[in-house]
């Protein structure tokens, strides 16, 4: 192998990856054609927002779908992995208008299609780079299908979804109380509101009886929205104010009369039982309005000030109208008392503005017909969440389901396909833009002012960005799609959606398995945010560490569906193990010089010699990982894949079988045995890099085109099959000689011998076939064990003289003693080291009896102590197990 085709020393991501990626995507290896007679594997990337760029919850989502979609494409599926990207309505609105305020204009002043072309722009220059992102971490998607949900198709999808919805009578326009963002200036849905804790009051109020009695005290939390009251509401079964249903009370500071309501609804334990109803500002009390056909009164404007229903506070910001109506109720000895009271706060999911329930005329998706057969397709089996828990938390959403406000005050996004006759009135909901009135022939046509909410065009992704509505060969062969693979925070935001509109049209589930993967958090176990300063930039951790090193340690040591901590150490043990395996192998290839193999594209074939036990049991473990790791990934479980894997490689195929071929690699004059090793390290090399390739793509390409093989990439090599190597009998033959191996060494380590000093063994085995075993091990122990002469017995009578043992499942060790080591000396050194040991045990002890200490320190601190305390106990006993030895050798 000449200097350039040699493996570099040091493995160097960033020179490997870009290479690897533009070669993988200039040949089109990403770009399935469509090929009916081929079994199709596929997947849809949730969309990311085209305002973002490329965090932690990006790159683990996208990790573990390469990783399937590889090893489905080296399966021999025909697979596609569909980019794309979201025009996220109020986020990207936000961005531009955060332009125009440091330029000193505005929307308004720009006016809404100027508005749109700086959008747009907007969207030109920076809606790239979360995909160029995505190409660094690898990401094997076709790029040449790359959508975007407010492209031309997208959009002709969006229009003949809302007009098919409209002339079902599933969506509609009507008021009703919405969640309003008074920053964003706009609707959001219920599950795009964030509720936190907060600590606030609760205003004890009383509102006087109409016929100049003491009337009622009700507690509030908002005590500014007593503008709008329209009723008093108390529980039917509350004595206390029997006597006030029916009548009147004077709503202070108004000075309106209102009536004294009973509903079950009413809590009487809450409070003082009495509650005030505002349904122009609260869901449970509009509710409440419409059983009571109550008025509803709105006194807030748009950006959370005051209107003119407030009277004399109309123009105050909502808290400061709060902190002037609290004065004035003081004043008037209408506050009873003010309590600390804290309660869950809604806050927009985008600004973390404190939403504002108000009364609006919208429209919504009615969603109960809908909702049903989304409910029995994951209860017939149809649909499966993995993991399966998930599936309750779905249908009990969708039991429970509000209808869908879809209707955004924005001017980003899919408008509303709905115009209004300015001459007669008509509505109009049409696929195309009309150009008259089809009731008057008026041309006086005005299109509705607001959008959709952007979750209407994620709901039609997997099936709009095959090119649906029209019956396209992708969508054909690949809808629909195989899995879904999406976080446990949008279940409800989109998968959801997407079920049920894929059931509505095209009569299908959009996906057959939904694998969710949960959040990353910090150590501390804290969701990552920039209020935190806790964030973690994944592409500064790819330009460090290397694209395969982040993506392994993001699958690595967790199970499905949970939250995973993100650890910097974990980081560097994960770099550690892609060193492992570049530099095993180097070491493989520096010895393949001479290596007489067939260049071809799938290693198999007889062996040139008989195999020597190490041989069968590293083809035996090869082929029980090939087995475990396709399992893992069929059910979904990318997690215990990395798991075994790492096992696999770094202790069994590096730690073990290429320290027991280096013997036989140097045998020059056995060319026989050194061709076997030589066949066995390259063909479980070459198998292992592909069956580790979909979670490491750019390292195993590198090593495996140095591999005297033939192919064009990796990634369109074949996925490794089961061939019929697996022994366990093999497996336990092999354990006995690494168990006698392991115990020799910690022997040696324990009794202090010098790492080179070659020792005598003494193997005690009572069994026939264990005799056989130790017998074809004898070299391996020999080499492995640093180990002089090896005596192998069936018994003995009495232990050798000055000999340190262990004993194992069916043979027990000797190590002879004499001339390794200077007993007296060693004995020494052991009573030195339990004094020390005994004094630090004292200590902790002392310091964890101390209730000053224990009941003062941080937690963490004192389990530490009390870890540390358990170490030496451990140590302690291993040490007097070791002087127990060492004194009866001196005797």
């Amino acid at each position: 192998m000449s200097e350039d085709q040699q493996m570099a020393k040091i493995y160097d991501p960033g020179q490997v990856e870009e290479k690897w990626y533009q070669y993988w995507e200039q040949n089109g290896f990403f770009t399935p054609k469509v090929e009916p007679e081929q079994k199709p594997f596929s997947i849809v990337m949730p969309p990311p927002n085209v305002t973002g760029s490329l965090h932690l919850g990006h790159a683990m989502d996208n990790t573990l779908q390469d990783i399937l979609a590889r090893y489905k494409r080296m399966q021999g599926y025909n697979t596609l992995w569909l980019p794309g990207t979201d025009h996220a309505g109020i986020a990207t609105q936000a961005k531009v208008e955060e332009q125009l305020a440091k330029e000193g204009t505005n929307r308004h002043e720009l006016g809404r299609e100027k508005f749109l072309e700086r959008v747009w722009a907007w969207k030109e220059q920076y809606g790239g780079t979360i995909t160029r992102q995505l190409r660094k971490l690898g990401a094997s998607c076709d790029w040449s299908r790359e959508r975007f949900t407010m492209d031309e198709g997208c959009s002709k999808a969006v229009r003949e979804v809302f007009v098919n919805l409209y002339n079902k009578g599933l969506i509609y326009r009507g008021n009703y109380i919405v969640n309003w963002c008074s920053k964003c200036h706009t609707t959001i849905s219920d599950i795009e509101v964030e509720h936190n804790e907060r600590e606030g009051n609760l205003w004890h109020i009383r509102y006087p009886a109409a016929d100049g009695g003491e009337g009622v005290v009700v507690a509030t939390t908002r005590p500014e929205t007593m503008l709008g009251d329209v009723a008093v509401a108390v529980h039917p079964e509350d004595e206390r104010y029997r006597h006030l249903a029916g009548k009147n009370v004077i709503l202070p500071l108004v000075k309106r009369e209102i009536p004294v309501i009973t509903d079950e609804y009413v809590e009487k334990e809450f409070g003082t039982g009495a509650v005030k109803i505002t349904p122009a500002h609260d869901p449970n009390d509009f509710e409440m309005g419409l059983r009571h056909n109550l008025e509803q009164i709105n006194i807030m404007n748009s950006d959370a000030t005051i209107n003119e229903n407030g009277g004399k506070y109309q123009g105050l910001d909502r808290y400061e109208a709060r902190r002037r109506i609290v004065k004035d109720l003081e004043e008037l000895g209408l506050l009873v008392k003010i309590e600390p009271h804290t309660h869950a706060v809604g806050e927009c999911y985008r600004c973390s503005t404190v939403v504002e329930p108000r009364v609006s005329r919208q429209w919504f998706v009615k969603m109960q017909p809908l909702a049903e057969p989304a409910i029995k397709v994951v209860q017939d089996g149809d649909l499966q969440f993995v993991p399966d828990r998930f599936a309750r938390i779905y249908t009990g959403w969708l039991e429970n389901i509000r209808d869908w406000c879809i209707s955004r005050q924005l001017w980003w996004g899919h408008r509303i396909p709905v115009w209004y006759c300015q001459d007669c009135g008509a509505e109009i909901c049409v696929k195309e833009d009309p150009t008259a009135c089809p009731k008057c022939g008026s041309h006086h046509l005005q299109q509705d002012p607001d959008v959709l909410d952007t979750w209407f065009s994620s709901a039609l992704w997997p099936f709009s960005t095959m090119g649906w509505p029209e019956n396209t060969a992708e969508l054909k062969q690949f809808y629909p799609t195989s899995v879904l693979v999406t976080g446990r925070d949008i279940i409800f935001f989109w998968v959801a959606r997407m079920i049920f509109m894929g059931l509505e049209f095209r009569e299908d589930v959009p996906f057959h398995k939904v694998m969710i993967h949960g959040l990353i958090l910090d150590p501390q176990g804290r969701k990552m945010s920039k209020s935190l300063g806790n964030g973690v930039d994944p592409i500064e951790v790819i330009n460090q560490y290397g694209a395969d090193t982040l993506r392994f340690m993001l699958i690595t040591g967790n199970t499905p569906g949970n939250d995973l901590r993100f650890h910097f150490e974990k980081l560097e043990s994960t770099r550690n193990f892609l060193n492992k395996i570049w530099n095993a192998s180097r070491f493989v290839l520096m010895n393949l010089e001479d290596y007489q193999s067939e260049a071809k594209e799938q290693p198999a074939g007889p062996y040139v010699a008989e195999l020597t036990l190490a041989d069968k049991w590293i083809l035996s473990r090869y082929e029980d990982t090939v087995q475990n790791v396709t399992a893992a990934l069929e059910r979904f479980d990318l997690g215990e894949a990395g798991r075994l894997l790492y096992e696999f490689i770094w202790n069994e195929y590096c730690d073990w079988y290429i320290e027991l071929t280096k013997k036989r690699l140097y045998m020059k004059e056995n060319q026989s045995e050194r061709q076997t090793a030589q066949r066995i390290l390259f063909e479980v090399l070459e198998g292992t890099m592909r069956l580790i390739h979909p979670f490491m793509p750019f390292l195993t390409e590198e090593i495996w085109q140095h591999l005297p093989i033939k192919g064009r990439t990796i990634m369109l090599s074949s996925w490794p099959q089961v061939e019929g190597y697996r022994n366990e009998q093999v497996e336990k033959d092999m354990n006995v000689l690494m168990d006698i191996i392991r115990a020799v060494r910690n022997i040696r380590a324990e009794m202090g011998v010098a790492p080179g000093r070659r020792a005598d063994i003494l193997l005690v085995a009572p069994e026939k076939d264990m005799l056989s075993v130790l017998q074809s091990g004898l070299a391996d122990i020999r080499q492995l064990a640093v180990a002089e002469n090896i005596t192998i017995l069936q018994q003995m009578e009495n232990k050798p003289p000055q000999s340190a043992s262990t004993v194992l499942t069916g043979v027990t060790v000797y190590i002879p003693l004499k001339g390794l080591l200077d007993l007296d000396k060693e004995v020494a050194k052991v009573r030195k080291e339990i004094e020390n040991m005994i004094k630090e045990q004292k200590r902790l002890e002392d310091k964890l009896g101390n209730p000053g200490f224990t009941s003062k320190a941080p937690e963490v601190v004192v389990q530490n102590e009390k870890e540390k305390l358990d170490d030496i106990m451990v140590r302690m006993r291993s040490l007097k197990l070791r002087l127990s030895d060492l004194s009866e050798e001196l005797e």
